[in-house]
């Protein structure tokens, strides 16, 4: 990772806020963990300074750029948060608490409420909590586009990658470009630091 690596000191409650959180992330995940990017930047980096700005991104960046589920972020975030307290073993524990925290409500909910919905599904209520969450989760994403494009926080240096959001959504939108070409495409824009 290209984030330089920052030296923490984490307390039990320390380790027990960061589960917590998570914990009440999971409920929010409204769309998959990743809707709630912006949250876990504001805790993690704005708030707390366990991560900085670039060991955020990379974490999401790299996470999104491999093969296995959305959610393989949220264990390099708790990996980045160990190694910043010091050592492997606090690296593996915050993998451990960031995946049980954003996984163990949200599972636990949705199976009850895929079981509830699947028994209810004709009802005009489960049709209309269906289509009324679409546009939560898509503010939702575009949250999360915001933060990730605000990197230096400053428009004069973060404008590439606005304009690279924008045309990769137009291109999404109006064509049938596969995702994984344009992956690519950012990430060869990245690797000559054109964004």
């Amino acid at each position: 990772m290209s984030g330089a690596p920052i030296h923490i000191v984490l307390s039990l409650a320390d380790w027990c806020s960061l589960f917590g959180h998570y914990l009440l992330l999971s409920l929010l995940s409204v769309g998959g963990a990743i809707s709630t990017t912006t949250e876990m930047h504001r805790y993690l980096v704005l708030e707390q300074g366990w991560l900085t700005q670039s060991q955020f991104n990379d974490s999401v960046a790299i996470a999104q750029a491999s093969p296995g589920p959305n959610v393989l972020f949220v264990a390099l975030m708790g990996w980045n948060v160990g190694l910043n307290a010091g050592s492997y073993v606090a690296a593996f524990a915050g993998v451990v608490v960031t995946m049980c925290g954003i996984l163990i409500p949200s599972t636990c909910l949705t199976y009850m409420a895929a079981r509830w919905a699947r028994l209810h599904r004709d009802k005009l209520g489960v049709r209309a909590f269906k289509q009324g969450m679409a546009p939560v989760v898509v503010g939702l994403m575009v949250s999360v586009g915001i933060t990730l494009g605000s990197a230096h926080r400053d428009f004069a240096l973060d404008w590439p990658l606005w304009l690279l959001s924008m045309v990769a959504g137009v291109l999404i939108w109006r064509t049938r470009i596969h995702l994984l070409w344009l992956l690519a495409a950012g990430a060869i824009l990245g690797w000559f630091q054109l964004v």
